[in-house]
C-alpha cells in the first residue's frame, strides 16, 4: 500500500469539495480553499519522495476562462515536481501531449472514451495512441447503482454509464492503460468512512491476478482505521489517497502519520500471510 497525495483544482484554486456536488446546480460544497498556490503542495510531495499522486482539475473544459485557471495552478505544480505527479480533467488526445510536456507522468482520463454513456473503443484507442499505454491512467471512478454494483460516472461524476466495475472490466481496461485511479464518488470528501465495498470489490481483483496492476482508491478516508481497512479488504495491493481528512487541507491527520500506518499495515500483512516458522 502506498500513499497517492493529491491536489484538487477549482476555480484556479487548491481546494478540497465534496465531489458529488461539482457541476451540479447548486453550489459547489468546498471543505478547504487554500491561499497557497499547487507548486506549494507539489514541492512537498517532491521533498518526501511521495510520486505517483495526481493534480486533478476539477472545472469543465467548456467552462473556458474557469478550466484555464485550473490549467495554470496544474501547470506549477507539474513543473515543481517533474515526473512526480499525474494529471486529469478534461485531458483529451488533442492535450494530452500539453500536459505531459509540462511534466506529468501520466495523464488521467475518464469523460473521453465514453459517447452516450457507453464506453467507446474507439476513443479509448484514440488516447490510447495520443498518450501511449504506460503514460495513460483510466479513471474509473463510480458510484452505487440501487442493485448494489457501481457504475463508472462522468462529467464530474454526474452522469452514470452502463459501465460496471467488475472483474470483466478490469480485466479488459488494464490493457489499455498502465493504472486506475478509482474514487469512490458518493463518499468522496466527506470524512466519513470508506466505501468498504468498493474496497473489496477491487481487492480481490487484485488478489486474483498473476501479476501485480496499480490500483489507487479514493474517497472516505477519515482516520487511520480507514487505512487498516483497505489494506484488510485488498491485502495492502490497494493504494489509497488522502484528500480532505489530511492536515494540509485542513483536516487532522498528517502525511507522518499516513505514511507509518501504510507501512505498519503492509508489514502486519506480511507477517499473516508468510508467517515466521520457528
Amino acid at each position: 500500500m502506498r500513499i497517492r497525495p493529491c491536489i484538487d483544482i477549482h476555480d484556479g484554486k487548491v481546494k478540497q469539495v465534496v465531489g458529488s456536488t461539482v457541476d451540479t446546480a447548486a453550489k459547489v460544497t468546498e471543505n478547504y480553499v487554500s491561499q497557497m498556490d499547487a507548486d506549494y503542495y507539489a514541492g512537498i510531495y517532491r521533498e518526501r519522495g511521495l510520486s505517483g499522486g495526481h493534480v486533478i482539475l476539477l472545472n469543465s473544459a467548456a467552462d473556458k476562462a474557469a478550466y484555464e485557471a485550473d490549467c495554470r495552478q496544474a501547470f506549477k505544480a507539474l513543473h515543481a515536481f517533474p515526473g512526480g505527479m499525474q494529471a486529469g480533467g478534461g485531458v483529451t488526445p488533442e492535450t494530452a501531449e500539453i500536459f505531459l510536456d509540462a511534466g506529468a507522468s501520466h495523464v488521467i482520463v475518464t469523460s473521453y472514451v465514453f459517447e452516450k454513456g457507453q464506453l467507446d473503443p474507439a476513443r479509448l484507442s484514440r488516447m490510447v495512441g495520443a498518450a501511449g499505454r504506460e503514460r495513460l491512467v483510466l479513471d474509473l471512478s463510480c458510484r452505487r447503482r440501487p442493485d448494489g454494483t457501481y457504475a463508472v460516472v462522468t462529467d464530474r461524476w454526474q452522469t452514470f454509464t452502463d459501465l460496471t466495475v467488475c472483474d470483466e472490466t478490469l480485466d479488459f481496461l488494464c490493457g489499455h492503460c498502465d493504472e486506475f485511479l478509482i474514487h469512490a464518488a458518493d463518499v468522496e470528501g466527506k470524512r466519513a468512512g470508506i466505501e468498504e465495498d468498493l474496497a473489496v470489490l477491487l481487492g480481490a481483483w487484485l488478489r486474483g491476478r498473476e501479476k501485480p496492476f496499480p490500483v489507487t482508491y479514493a474517497g472516505g478516508v477519515h482516520t487511520l482505521r480507514d487505512l487498516d481497512r483497505i489494506a484488510d479488504c485488498s491485502g495492502g495491493l490497494l493504494d489509497v489517497t488522502v484528500g480532505s481528512a489530511l492536515d494540509l487541507f485542513g483536516g487532522q491527520l498528517s502525511l507522518d502519520e499516513l505514511e507509518a500506518c501504510a507501512q505498519a499495515a503492509g508489514e502486519r500483512i506480511a507477517k499473516e500471510v508468510y508467517p515466521v516458522v520457528k
